[in-house]
C-alpha cells in the first residue's frame, strides 16, 4: 500500500488548521507472488495519499512508503516513515510449503528525500522491522521526471534496497528443520545488498482530481538474496511487474 503525507511545521497557526487533500485508489499488477519467486500473479492494493494543500511535494512514486515529512524546505524533505507487511506463508504459494511463516506485522524508521535539480528526486528510507522481522531495511531511489504535456508525466530512474542479517533470514533463510520439511538445501544468509533495478511509469492527469498511471519495474536480486536456496532451487532473480493505478483527490479545510 502507498500512503504519503506532508506536514511542515505549522504549530504557531495550528498544527491542523488550513487546506489539506485526500486522495485514495488502487493499484493492479502482474507481480511474483512473492520476493524471490518465479510465478507470477494478478494482485490488488489501495493507495491513499494525505498531506496539505499546496505542500512542495514535487513527485511521488508508488514505492513511497507511508511518510510524514515534519521537515519541508521544498528541496528538502524529511521525516518518519512506515511500511505495513502482510504475512507470507504457503497460502501465498505452494513453494513456501514447510517454510516458517513471515508474519503479519510491519517497520517504522525515517526518510529523507532532496531535488538536485527540477527533473530529479533522490528519496532513501531506512526501516527497522516490527514483528515480522527483526532487520533493518534500506531503500534508495533516484527518479528522473518531465512534463511531455500539462497532463502527461513520464518517470524512471534505479532502485537500491539492502538488508541485516535479521531481515533476510525471516525472507530466505532456511534452518535445518525447514530444510526437512521443505526440500530446500539448508542457509543462513548474512546481511548485504538485497536487489538493484529500476522502475519508469507514464502518468496521466485525466482531470484536476482524477489521476491514472501505467508502471513497470525490474530487480535483480544480489547478494544474501540471490544466493538463497529459495531462489536458486525454486525462484529466479530477476523480479518483473507491470501494473496500472488510479487515485482521486478530495480537498477540505480543517478549522
Amino acid at each position: 500500500m502507498f500512503f504519503s503525507s506532508s506536514l511542515s511545521a505549522h504549530a504557531q497557526d495550528g498544527f491542523w488548521s488550513g487546506d489539506w487533500y485526500l486522495k485514495v485508489g488502487a493499484t493492479g499488477f502482474i507481480g511474483p507472488k512473492y520476493d524471490g519467486a518465479s510465478a507470477r500473479l494478478f494482485q490488488a492494493a489501495p493507495l491513499i495519499s494525505f498531506g496539505r494543500a499546496g505542500s512542495a511535494v514535487r513527485f511521488s512514486s508508488r514505492n513511497d512508503n507511508p511518510a510524514f515529512a515534519f521537515v519541508d524546505q521544498g528541496a528538502f524533505r524529511a521525516g518518519v516513515v512506515g511500511k505495513l507487511i502482510f504475512q507470507r506463508d504457503e497460502d501465498t504459494s505452494k513453494d513456501l510449503k514447510g517454510l516458517d511463516p513471515v508474519r503479519f506485522g510491519g517497520e517504522l524508521g525515517g526518510f529523507a528525500e532532496v531535488y538536485p535539480t527540477d527533473w530529479l528526486r533522490i528519496r532513501a528510507e531506512l526501516r527497522q522491522g516490527i514483528r515480522s522481522h527483526n532487520g533493518l531495511v534500506a531503500d534508495v531511489a533516484a527518479d528522473g521526471f518531465v512534463d511531455v504535456s500539462d497532463n502527461v508525466r513520464l518517470s524512471a530512474g534505479p532502485r537500491l534496497s539492502a538488508a541485516t542479517s535479521d531481515y533476510f533470514d525471516a525472507y530466505y533463510g532456511v534452518s535445518g528443520s525447514e530444510s526437512a520439511k521443505s526440500g530446500y538445501s539448508q542457509y543462513k544468509p548474512s546481511g548485504g545488498l538485497g536487489s538493484l533495478g529500476a522502475g519508469a511509469a507514464i502518468t496521466w492527469k485525466a482531470t484536476e482530481k482524477l489521476e491514472t498511471s501505467a508502471f513497470a519495474e525490474y530487480k535483480r536480486l544480489m547478494g544474501p538474496a540471490a544466493d538463497s536456496s529459495i531462489v536458486r532451487e525454486g525462484g529466479s532473480r530477476n523480479q518483473f511487474l507491470v501494473g496500472l493505478s488510479a487515485t482521486y483527490r478530495f480537498d477540505f479545510t480543517l478549522d
